[in-house]
């Protein structure tokens, strides 16, 4: 079987719909395969999309972050500054982050102030440094937010012993933060929900799950999301997958009836759940950690 991408299936979502779900940032190739190159060009000339460098497009929250920073003089920062760094975000940002120096007055309820004295080299123009925006979504993130900024950062060339060498230097406040997202933040993972489902993953115990495996058996069955070797369980970011017609149906039935074939247990997880109901999501994981021993044993009695 072969590997493929795995996008979300568009239906009847527009295009800013579609870019959120990639994350806030996409290609201009992506979104035109996931909707029309007419939808595309209707959302640039309605201002619905920003330019951040040429092909390359985000959501229209990155022109506003920079017009705030520089209404307070200030610095775009935390995961608007991810955005306009071209970094994909599990959640993007209600208000823009902008850090301004630690003696200023209050400033605007229309954005979320910092205050922070930056040192010259972790400012890029009015946007922070990739390495200091690494360092505040570590620090303040939830884990599951923050990895998936770890993980669009290293998988858009920010060097992972960089991102080690930032983590070792980390001190103060948030500090272990920093050092769990760089421990297990990976640019195999191909945006953000697929990074927000190995978050939950990693916090149920006695499972171990590896990003963007692939699974033998006579021959190839395919690459999967996240992989347990040692209990054989295969964890699938499922509405990312586009389901062409009939043939990528009976192809995706075919690839999954394989793996359980070969002893694979097979859980496949929507976005609305990954995104919305992660406790949930985590619950499953568990309770499948939790039974499987004891479905194992019962099939070795039987044998």
């Amino acid at each position: 079987m072969h590997v493929r991408r795995r996008w979300v299936s568009v239906g009847d979502m527009s295009v800013v719909e579609v870019l959120q779900r990639l994350g806030g940032t996409a290609t201009r190739a992506q979104l035109v395969a996931l909707t029309s190159r007419a939808e595309v060009d209707r959302a640039i000339a309605g201002g619905d999309l920003v330019r951040l460098a040429r092909g390359r497009w985000a959501l229209p929250q990155v022109g506003d972050a920079r017009a705030a920073a520089h209404r307070v003089t200030g610095v775009v920062s935390h995961t608007s500054a991810a955005l306009l760094h071209g970094w994909s975000v599990a959640t993007a940002p209600d208000r823009p982050h902008v850090i301004v120096p630690g003696g200023r007055r209050p400033g605007p309820e229309s954005v979320h102030l910092h205050r922070v004295d930056l040192a010259r080299h972790e400012r890029d123009g009015l946007v922070t440094s990739e390495a200091r925006t690494l360092l505040d979504c570590a620090r303040s993130l939830p884990f599951a937010d923050a990895l998936a900024v770890a993980d669009s950062a290293l998988r858009d060339g920010f060097g992972t012993q960089a991102l080690q060498s930032l983590a070792d230097s980390a001190r103060g406040a948030g500090a272990g933060r920093v050092r769990r997202v760089a421990e297990h933040a990976s640019p195999l993972a191909a945006n953000p929900f697929e990074s927000v489902l190995r978050s939950i993953a990693l916090e149920v115990d006695g499972l171990a799950v590896e990003p963007q495996v692939d699974i033998w058996g006579s021959d190839f069955i395919g690459r999967v999301n996240l992989a347990d070797r040692r209990l054989r369980i295969v964890i699938e970011a499922d509405s990312f997958a586009w389901h062409g017609g009939r043939d990528q149906l009976a192809s995706d039935c075919r690839r999954y009836n394989a793996l359980v074939v070969h002893g694979w247990l097979v859980l496949r997880f929507s976005w609305e759940d990954v995104m919305f109901h992660r406790d949930e999501v985590r619950r499953v994981l568990q309770a499948a950690v939790d039974r499987l021993p004891e479905v194992r044993c019962a099939t070795c009695r039987a044998a």
